[in-house]
């Protein structure tokens, strides 16, 4: 009977072409085969000679010899070249029959196969029975009905039977008939649908075997060549002792996905009390039910840290700094001790123990000392780092959970071990992170400083991250001639290095700055301290090491004139707020930038503007208007915004310039140094040129006396008189010029004499034959403060008094 192969044909898989050729060697039949498998159509083959159609011509005449002795009744079987259709030579194996026509002529049948694909069926087969029958895991195959038709050794053996009696079975010979028709269902869907079915399972006991066994099957449809559904191969696994590898495999991953969560979020701040409640959120509810933390008071301290193991009794005080707890009774959470409190373990109870030994211990049931009735079973792990205990953690499990066994202190032990150095590098950084805020806020002005004509309110934020201190500074510096100094500088970089170097340039600027240089000139010379800091003294020939740059700006008031001298070096232009308001009020000033200090090789340039009576002058550093979330222009269009609002107390507009303008949260540090212009009182300033004369000196005498007793200063005339004759004097002997004399009331009286000559006046101890050289003496005895200071085309020298107290 005539029917159709559901397992398909050896001619699925081999390219095979057939044709025939008459006895004239000419083709006679082309099968559509063959003009698939030689790329040529009947019509161009039929009735050409073979031969020459297909063999290369070093082949034509052993063909016709093989073709005769065909043509004799001999067949043949053997290979020979051919051009395939893509017109490359390929080999081809021939089997060629000798035939006869209905006329009795001789002919020819020739069968050609693709050698190279007959060869890697071949070799694809032979793999493929080695697979089947070599594999370790059970193979079976089923037909249509579900029938086996074949099964490896291993599947067989794992049933207990051999495999020729497997042929032919069905489910329901082997299993329940629940289990048969869940598995027989199966094959037929796959067989339908042609999706695969991953580990289907199964329970029970087989025919040869002993005892329950628990299965596993997968199933994927076969298919031939031709797309053609041939069955359903199973592979077949015996997983009977896979459920208890699963639970321990379970464990080992919760156990790796816990110590992975616990590095990504242990540690994650240098604060100690915050690590704490990392290592609580980590283990609560995940591993434990209850936890806490507890510290010894000396690792709290920033000077001191934990006890070395073995040293003492584990009775030292200590603190709780973090607690956790998801156990509940009658609706309150169980009670633990309060975060805060401080207390100590008795002697002999195990906590003791743990802390003097450095070793976890379990604690289950009655064991522990402190019982609670919803408490089955603890531990207590001491926090232990460089050799250091520095607390105690205990983690606590409720009734109902399962105890801790040793792999779940091992992982305690772990976790506690991580969360110790992380605590232990809290406390190493708090204690350098301390040292270096007193060190950075002992080099910033105390409280708010007073200057002559200002009003200043000054701000210092440091970093809210907490984690390093900066290089941000202000300051303030008092200049002869009610004269003020204002300085914010930046060094860049953070940390100790930074601090200090901030320390070294505010320093110098003070120093500079009491030689009354101008405020290019100090620049130039804090380039140069810049520079030095950057060399390495330890290195060979002079090599630079760490590179020190800082950005400044360095600005001169002077309350009498009301101007401002400025220079900047690297940093962000001061804000001006005129008092008399207008669309833009505040607007930045523009000065030439110039290079940070420490670059070196440009001269630093100053820009001298006046400020109007009730202006604001603002310097800061770029923590107040930069950060990651918003441009550096954003940053002071806000300012600009923030501080062109009606007038407001300068210190209440500090407050509001940190709120407002302080969104991310303080990732740099901020220095604010904000200044109000009040005008002298005309009445304030007495000032007169007098000719280089000796009478000059009795006219100085005199005016001065009388500008001191128009603003009642009766009690300073005789004083003022006479320093005002001794100034004068040696500005006419040993100065050139005019003579100018000026006096100031502020907070003060200074008496200031001008000249044109350049040489600084210096105090000399007088014999007691000289017949002068005491005049310096008298004034320093006799002021509260003098000195002399450059002025462009000369010099002042000048002294200071203290106004009479008022009645």
């Amino acid at each position: 009977m005539w029917g159709h192969s559901e397992l398909g044909s050896i001619y699925d898989y081999i390219q095979v072409a057939a044709f025939s050729i008459d006895a004239d060697g000419l083709i006679s039949q082309w099968s559509d085969r063959a003009a698939e498998f030689f790329g040529l159509p009947a019509e161009e083959v039929v009735g050409r000679d073979p031969i020459t159609t297909f063999s290369p011509r070093e082949l034509w005449r052993r063909g016709r010899e093989r073709f005769e002795e065909i043509l004799a009744g001999k067949e043949w079987v053997g290979t020979a070249p051919y051009r395939g259709p893509d017109g490359q030579e390929q080999v081809a194996e021939l089997y060629l029959m000798p035939a006869r026509g209905s006329e009795g002529r001789a002919g020819v049948v020739c069968m050609a196969v693709d050698l190279r694909r007959l060869r890697a069926i071949e070799t694809e087969l032979a793999a493929s029975e080695a697979v089947f029958g070599q594999a370790p895991t059970g193979f079976v195959l089923f037909d249509h009905e579900s029938r086996i038709q074949r099964v490896n050794e291993s599947f067989a053996r794992a049933l207990g039977l051999g495999a020729e009696d497997l042929v032919g079975l069905t489910p329901r010979d082997l299993m329940a008939p629940r289990d048969a028709q869940r598995l027989g269902r199966a094959v037929a869907e796959v067989l339908e649908s042609g999706d695969p079915v991953v580990d289907l399972t199964f329970t029970g006991e087989l025919p040869g075997r002993v005892g329950r066994r628990r299965w596993s099957i997968s199933l994927y449809r076969l298919l031939s060549a031709g797309n053609r559904p041939m069955g359903v191969a199973g592979q077949v696994i015996d997983v009977t002792g896979r459920a208890r590898a699963e639970r321990e495999a379970a464990s080992a991953r919760r156990s790796l996905a816990l110590l992975n969560e616990a590095s990504g979020h242990i540690g994650s701040t240098l604060d100690l009390e915050t690590t704490a409640r990392e290592l609580l959120d980590v283990t609560v509810p995940g591993f434990c039910d209850v936890a806490t933390v507890d510290l010894y008071n000396a690792v709290l301290t920033a000077d001191a840290e934990g006890r070395r193991v073995d040293d003492g009794d584990g009775t030292g005080e200590l603190r709780r700094v973090a607690s956790a707890s998801t156990v509940h009774r009658e609706g309150a959470p169980t009670p633990t001790a309060e975060v805060g409190g401080a207390f100590c373990y008795p002697p002999r109870s195990p906590y003791a123990k743990a802390l003097r030994t450095g070793r976890s211990l379990t604690l289950i049931g009655p064991g522990n000392p402190d019982p609670n009735p919803l408490i089955s079973s603890a531990v207590v792990v001491p926090m232990v780092a460089r050799e250091k205990v520095l607390g105690l953690v205990q983690l606590s499990r409720a009734k109902g959970s399962e105890p801790f066994d040793a792999r779940d202190v091992a992982i305690a032990t772990e976790l506690v071990s991580r969360a110790a150095v992380c605590i232990d590098n809290a406390r190493l950084y708090r204690r350098e992170h301390e040292r270096a805020l007193i060190l950075q806020r002992s080099l910033l002005p105390p409280g708010n400083p007073e200057a002559s004509g200002l009003e200043i309110a000054c701000r210092y934020r440091p970093a809210g991250s907490g984690t390093e201190v900066g290089g941000d500074w202000f300051d303030v510096i008092p200049l002869p001639g009610n004269r003020t100094a204002l300085v914010v500088g930046d060094v860049m970089g953070r940390g100790l290095r930074a601090a200090v170097a901030m320390g070294q340039l505010r320093t110098a600027v003070r120093t500079l700055a009491l030689l009354d240089l101008d405020p290019a000139d100090v620049l130039t010379q804090l380039d140069e301290i810049a520079r030095g800091l950057s060399a390495d003294p330890e290195s060979d020939g002079g090599e630079s090491g760490e590179l020190y740059l800082a950005t400044c700006v360095y600005a001169v008031y002077d309350a009498v004139t009301r101007r401002c001298t400025i220079a900047n070096a690297g940093h962000l232009p001061p804000v001006v707020v005129d008092p008399a308001g207008g669309p833009n009020p505040a607007l930045m000033l523009e000065l030439p930038e110039g290079l940070p200090l420490g670059v070196g090789g440009e001269p630093f340039e100053e820009v001298t503007v006046e400020l109007p009576d009730g202006a604001l002058f603002g310097l800061y550093t770029d923590g107040l208007v930069e950060s990651r979330n918003h441009q550096l222009e954003d940053g002071l269009s806000a300012l600009r915004d923030a501080l062109s609002g009606p007038e407001r107390p300068l210190e209440a507009l500090c407050d509001q310039l940190l709120t407002e303008l302080d969104p991310h949260h303080g990732e740099d540090d901020i220095a604010l140094l904000m200044a109000r212009v009040s005008a002298l009182p005309s009445n304030s300033v007495g000032d007169w040129i007098l000719p280089s004369e000796p009478t000059s000196v009795a006219r100085a005498r005199e005016l001065a006396c009388g500008w001191l007793l128009a603003c009642g200063l009766d009690e300073l005339v005789d004083t003022v008189e006479l320093l005002v004759s001794e100034l004068a004097t040696n500005a006419l002997r040993h100065g050139r010029g005019d003579i100018r004399l000026r006096l100031l009331r502020d907070s003060v009286l200074v008496c200031e004499v001008w000249d044109n000559g350049y040489a600084q006046p210096r105090q000399r101890r007088a014999r007691d034959t000289d017949e002068g050289g005491r005049g310096l003496q008298l004034v320093s005895l006799l002021a509260d403060r003098w000195g002399s200071r450059r002025t462009p085309n000369g010099k002042a020298v000048w002294f200071e008094l203290g106004l009479p107290a008022t009645p």
